[in-house]
């Protein structure tokens, strides 16, 4: 962003990567795989860099709120010195936040989570998938993100975009309003849950695993860190993969005419 700025210049959007997609060796090939696509079709993009400080989320979750308004005051102030207007993320924990949550403190924007994104690409027909890919009629288990589902109310958008794939969408039996959250939400990410039967990221994986599906697709980082630890329990990850909604694009993108 600071480059374009000097040159006098800005992006269509701006790219808010998040810690997880910054950091996190896996939630890194979800960053490349949505990079990708901007790419592949000419979007004119940015990314803050090292000018991006976490949103504060998981301080706020966790009942840190002179933390929370710390780090968004430093990241509104970015945003606004560089005039930013819309942003588009991969984490529904920024999207939620800094789309309901920072214009209080003064940080208006339009905020678009990156599967709402996609299928407004697919439906004005900038991305284009090949015909007969690799996922066409696979059976592809979705879990809703607590913070695109419920709190935001985004459940068709990553369904249209798998079912533009060809590929057989089953769903869990708690699913959408009546999803089970993964375990990450709340800052549970970030400390040891507490004890109970079973973890929840075990009892969700399970529900995905009993679709008979043979990838989970998931639009979170965090979600996609939970139900792999899931599959990884059951001992399954070699035959059961999870993947971001980005990255099953990514693979299936057609040649631009």
């Amino acid at each position: 962003m600071a480059e374009l700025a000097n040159r006098g210049e800005s992006p269509e959007i701006l790219f808010w990567v998040g810690c997880s997609g910054s950091y996190d060796q896996r939630a890194q090939k979800i960053t490349r795989a949505f990079a990708s696509i901007l790419n592949h079709i000419g979007i004119r993009y940015a990314i803050l860099g090292k000018e991006e400080l976490c949103t504060g989320d998981p301080a706020r979750r966790a009942g840190n709120e002179f933390v929370f308004q710390m780090m968004a005051y430093q990241n509104i102030q970015t945003l606004n010195n560089y005039k930013v207007r819309k942003i588009v993320t991969a984490c529904p924990h920024c999207f939620n936040i800094l789309k309901n949550e920072y214009p209080e403190l003064g940080g208006n924007y339009e905020v678009i989570h990156h599967t709402v994104f996609l299928q407004q690409l697919l439906d004005e027909g900038r991305i284009r998938l090949r015909e007969g890919g690799s996922y066409k009629g696979k059976k592809i288990a979705y879990h809703d993100s607590c913070y695109l589902g419920r709190a935001n109310g985004i459940y068709e958008a990553p369904r249209k975009i798998l079912e533009a794939l060809d590929a057989e969408l089953v769903e869990m039996k708690r699913c959408k309003s009546n999803g089970l959250c993964c375990g990450a939400g709340g800052a549970q990410m970030f400390k040891e849950e507490e004890k109970g039967a079973t973890r929840i990221n075990f009892e969700r994986t399970h529900e995905a695993l009993e679709t008979g599906a043979g990838i989970i697709a998931s639009a979170c980082p965090f979600c996609n860190t939970m139900l792999t630890d899931g599959v990884k329990h059951e001992e399954k990850e070699d035959r059961v993969m999870v993947l971001d909604i980005a990255e099953l694009i990514a693979t299936e993108l057609s040649v631009p005419a």
